[in-house]
């Protein structure tokens, strides 16, 4: 029976060490999700402050700037050309 008891005691041991560990698997991957969160809340925030920024300033930029906000104003005439491709296939 001693064999027996130290079986049992060895699997209820390892048991709960992997019941332990799941739980803190899960417990992390909770926190990570909520970090995910956050980070997702922060790149909103910075993009609009962006471009809250680019459309009060764009045109008279701080040097610091300067090299993005005519960036966008390329790619946004990019866009207008690459659009009017467009019209122009479809014939309208």
């Amino acid at each position: 029976m001693d064999f027996f008891s130290k079986v049992e005691e060895t699997i209820t041991t390892k048991g709960q060490a992997a019941v332990d560990k799941a739980k803190e698997m899960a417990e992390i991957a909770r926190l990570k999700s909520q970090i995910s969160t956050c980070e997702e809340v922060l790149k909103k925030n910075y993009m609009e402050i962006g471009r809250i920024y680019y459309e009060n300033f764009g045109d008279t930029a701080e040097e610091l700037f300067e090299k993005q906000c005519r960036s966008i104003k390329n790619a946004q005439h990019g866009i207008e050309e690459l659009e009017k491709q467009i019209r122009e296939i479809k014939g309208i």
